[in-house]
């Protein structure tokens, strides 16, 4: 017997400088009396991240407790399939939040409860909302990182209503100590914990007694089907493929000199742009009268001068003789001398900043030009109006301040130096995001084509909508299919473009979506899976084939009756035939069974 539970939440306030608290669920399982024989194991989805840890307990004696414990909501962000898969075989859900942080639960409210409750559409089990700490009523914090009022605290009408809205027990917990953890947390989760292991049991029993209905010959046994093979995703290297742009300066439309012109730091002002408002003042973005912080005009005029124009000593590559590039010139030395770790940093993401710090201490080694530089950076990186010069900045609070994206920059004329022509209508895109996230683009861009010099490229074979799709992908690194037919269309785009990440999102959405289809709606449906399966293997797509063949053959009784199946090679029949569910033997075991309880004249309750 088992019990799992599944927590998700940070109890940390996220701004409080104790890091070594013991979290809610570590807290529970080394004060209970009930539990025994704890052990702990890291699961990370790569290493410096981790996604969860899980403990292993035993509880009650001998019931086996396992406990997927997630601090960070990422998860459901990055990996939907994981967090719906842990949903879906918890026993338990704990959802836990800091009184003390509201910005957190704002987001988890806004943008994950939605999510909770789509994952808990398929999953019965109970809720404990758990709110932790002690609200904090004081000065208010004068930290220009706070994007909110620290005084404003998560009030306990608002965590009521959360439980309400995921129809969830609501516990307050102001201390993490004996009391609040052992009699109040521990009571419910306790309670809960017996509720399941006796729904389990009497389950199991109505099992047991269902089988010893019939005393006389058994009715032969149905085997579960074959295993479908299983798909795995592929890493994002979105923030990779943006700094590789910067190490080859393919497409580079800026270039920075200091004001001796000695050297040149080549850029890219699309990608300047999607992190800073700075930057979009200075290449003519947004004007400085749309600028709702006088002090980023300032600091852009102070900075730098843009003086365009041809470029001196030599042309940055890969741009096209009709968009002259950008000279800018940088009026401070120190900070034009760390320009170049400056860059690294913003096309890595903009998160490594202890790593930045280390850099520029490294190159300058002075305190006072370190600190210059690096409060000029957080200058260049704040949202205009909301934000100071920042002290003792930590890598997840810079990013969650800089999540800029180039989103604001897709199908947008601004900034486009390459249009597409696709069924009669036109698509501005950037040169920069297309070669660094694109193989085949960056081929067709910097080789010897047409499309190098061109500004206008047509593109044949896929439609606007599926085209457009793509585009999105290359700029924002996600993309959300409508439909399975819109999905396989993206497929086939994604491997004419060779972008294998989105081919492996697409085969995974098609997966997931029949999947989730009953066997009525299967039966009923005008989609074609043989014609998907076809799509597929002209496409390369030998994953989703392999998927799409043992699908029609877990469904045989199904897809044998439609027109389709007659479609089916014969190398393809001979496996769905070798593969089929239910199989030939059993079918054949059953009518010999029937045959014998017609013989005897006696009423078979399980048939």
């Amino acid at each position: 017997r088992s019990v799992n539970i599944v927590a998700f939440g940070n109890e940390r306030d996220g701004f409080s400088e104790d890091n070594q608290q013991p979290s809610l669920i570590w807290s529970y399982l080394g004060r209970s009396a009930l539990i025994s024989q704890i052990d702990s194991s890291l699961s990370a989805s790569h290493v410096g991240n981790p996604v969860f840890t899980e403990y292993q307990a035993c509880v009650f004696g001998n019931v086996r407790l396992v406990v997927h414990d997630c601090p960070v909501w990422d998860i459901f962000d990055s990996d939907w399939y994981t967090s719906c898969r842990l949903i879906g075989g918890a026993d338990i859900i704990v959802i836990k939040y800091s009184v003390n942080d509201k910005t957190s639960f704002q987001e988890l409210k806004d943008s994950y409860v939605p999510m909770v409750k789509k994952a808990l559409n398929h999953c019965s089990a109970p809720v404990i909302i758990s709110a932790i700490g002690a609200r904090k009523n004081g000065v208010p914090c004068t930290c220009p990182l706070c994007t909110s009022d620290r005084r404003s605290c998560v009030t306990t009408s608002e965590g009521v209503q959360l439980a309400k809205d995921l129809g969830a027990t609501y516990l307050e917990l102001h201390t993490l100590n004996d009391f609040y953890i052992q009699k109040y947390f521990g009571g419910v989760l306790e309670y809960f914990m017996i509720q399941s292991l006796n729904q389990k049991s009497s389950e199991k029993m109505k099992k047991r007694k269902k089988m010893q209905k019939c005393h006389r010959v058994q009715p032969p046994q149905l085997e579960q089907p074959e295993k479908m093979p299983i798909l795995k995703g592929e890493a994002s290297h979105y923030n990779a493929d943006l700094h590789n742009l910067l190490c080859c300066c393919q497409c580079a439309d800026v270039a920075f000199y200091p004001e001796d012109l000695s050297r040149a730091v080549e850029a890219h002002k699309i990608i300047l742009c999607s992190v800073s408002h700075l930057f979009m003042l200075l290449f003519g973005v947004r004007s400085p009268s749309d600028a709702h912080d006088a002090s980023v005009v300032q600091l852009a005029q102070s900075l730098f001068t843009v003086e365009p124009g041809d470029p001196f000593p030599s042309s940055p590559r890969g741009v096209p003789p009709c968009v002259p590039p950008v000279r800018v010139v940088v009026k401070d030395s120190v900070f034009c001398s760390c320009l170049p770790d400056i860059l690294h940093f913003i096309y890595s993401g903009a998160f490594q900043w202890e790593r930045l710090e280390e850099d520029i201490k490294k190159k300058l080694k002075d305190p006072d030009k370190t600190e210059h530089v690096l409060e000029k950076v957080k200058c260049i990186l704040k949202t205009p109006g909301k934000l100071n010069t920042v002290k003792d900045c930590k890598s997840h609070q810079i990013k969650r301040l800089y999540n800029t994206s180039l989103r604001l920059f897709f199908n947008t004329p601004v900034l486009a130096d390459v249009i597409f022509k696709i069924q009669g209508a036109t698509v501005p895109a950037h040169r920069a995001v297309l070669v660094a996230r694109c193989e085949v683009m960056a081929a067709m861009f910097n080789g010897n084509y047409l499309e190098a010099n061109s500004i206008l490229v047509p593109v044949y074979g896929v439609s606007k909508d599926t085209f457009l799709s793509f585009l999105e992908y290359l700029y924002t690194d996600s993309c959300c299919p409508a439909s399975i037919l819109q999905a396989m269309s993206l497929l086939i785009c994604a491997e004419m473009y060779q972008v294998m990440r989105l081919q492996h999102i697409c085969e995974l959405y098609i997966i997931t979506q029949l999947q989730s289809m009953p066997s009525r709606e299967l039966a009923s449906t005008s989609l074609s899976i043989v014609s998907l399966l076809k799509k597929a293997k002209f496409h390369n797509s030998d994953c989703l084939s392999t998927w799409l063949l043992h699908f029609i053959a877990t469904n045989y009784l199904i897809f044998s009756q439609k027109p389709e199946f007659q479609e089916l090679s014969v190398e393809e029949r001979n496996f769905v035939e070798m593969h089929r569910w239910p199989s030939n033997l059993y079918l054949k075991q059953l009518a010999d069974y029937r045959n014998y309880i017609h013989s005897q004249k006696c009423h078979c309750t399980v048939m």
